[in-house]
């Protein structure tokens, strides 16, 4: 999670990687210039319905630089006990998913991926709290990697188009 040398001036966001769903490293490096929606996803909640409205604002927005970007998480009621290639053809076959998943983190306590650990310091959530509360939380972050806004599990994606409209 170090800065090279030729990406030094970006912001950190930036200097985060993931292991994407397929097991390939994706550096946030590649992300720069691009509006990002950031959710920490689970496959057998009552907010996994949201997946729909994530692949309609993909969709909607992509081609004027929005990424959704999915993590899979099973830290809240054990709502996400699939593995790579379960959670992912749940998401195609039961909601044509085509933004990028990644594997399955940890998005609290002390194995915590260093990206939420880090979207959590810059924008914490109820009454100052940096713990996530549950699946489907999301950030915004700007095209110059400021993360902008942090929205509850219970905000539908369709809620989010104003400030991404404001983004792009």
């Amino acid at each position: 999670m170090s800065a090279t040398t030729a990406d030094a001036t970006l912001a950190p966001i930036y200097e985060f990687s993931a292991e994407r769903i397929d097991g390939s490293q994706q550096p946030f490096a590649d992300y720069a210039g691009k509006v990002l929606l950031i959710v920490n996803t689970a496959s057998r909640c009552g907010f996994t319905p949201q997946y729909r409205g994530l692949e309609a604002l993909y969709q909607r927005y992509r081609d004027l630089g929005l990424e959704v970007l999915g993590f899979p998480c099973n830290q809240f009621g054990a709502q996400e006990p699939g593995n790579a290639e379960e959670i992912l053809s749940f998401c195609e076959k039961n909601f044509g998913l085509s933004f990028p998943l990644f594997a399955k983190i940890e998005v609290n306590g002390d194995n915590a991926h260093p990206l939420y650990r880090y979207l959590k310091q810059e924008a914490r959530g109820l009454l100052g709290s940096e713990a996530i509360k549950w699946n489907f939380t999301k950030f915004l972050v700007d095209r110059e990697g400021k993360v902008r806004e942090r929205y509850a599990p219970a905000t539908p994606p369709e809620g989010l188009a104003d400030d991404i409209e404001q983004l792009l």
